[in-house]
């Protein structure tokens, strides 16, 4: 019996240990962020695009938070932007940091490729603007027509992308999607209290 009281007392004592260090620390650490100087909230579109964005499963193949240059000088290489502060992800609830980079960081794919021409063109064919790319088409997010009603945003495919004597056109979760997609743009200036000290 006073083996079982003390592997229970162990185990107790291990998860409390384990409680402090993994949740009650890191929620006392970030209890009073506040969002970095120049983050604006998401807009209703903004909103409605992070939705297609999470229910389409992007976050699955794409991160969003670059490494810093210390950790992966890689990342800043490839034009991905600077590394990322708590504060960058305030009003994201929940933050989408990604599980894998199967395809590149969109930390800053606002500013790295602020056309909305091009982000729906590469959604609705990703081969036509980056030859190779394994990202899977979107075509449900578009209605392909033989004319554009007015009001219709029709996206300028590449040539030999086009349906023949059709027209694509965004529907409304592509072009929510990608006022997402441009709203990621942390290019703002931050202080990095980790480099600059408190």
């Amino acid at each position: 019996m006073e083996s079982e009281v003390k592997l229970l007392s162990g185990a107790m004592v291990t998860l409390a240990l384990a409680t402090a260090t993994l949740v009650i620390m890191p929620y006392m650490q970030l209890d009073d962020v506040k969002a970095s100087p120049g983050l604006k909230p998401y807009t209703a579109a903004e909103l409605r695009g992070r939705e297609v964005y999470i229910a389409n499963g992007c976050l699955y193949c794409h991160s969003q938070q670059p490494r810093s240059q210390a950790q992966t000088p890689a990342d800043f290489k490839r034009g991905w932007g600077r590394a990322p502060v708590a504060g960058d992800y305030y009003y994201d609830s929940p933050p989408l940091l990604g599980t894998m980079r199967t395809g590149p960081d969109l930390f800053n794919i606002g500013a790295r490729q602020p056309s909305a021409d091009w982000n729906l063109g590469h959604l609705y064919q990703p081969r036509a603007y980056t030859p190779g790319s394994i990202m899977p088409s979107y075509p449900f997010l578009f209605d392909v027509k033989a004319k554009a009603d007015p009001g219709d945003r029709v996206v300028n495919l590449p040539p030999g992308y086009a349906p023949p004597g059709e027209v694509v056109v965004a529907r409304p979760e592509a072009l929510d999607l990608v006022t997402y997609l441009l709203s990621l743009d942390h290019t703002y200036p931050i202080k990095n209290e980790l480099t600059q000290g408190k």
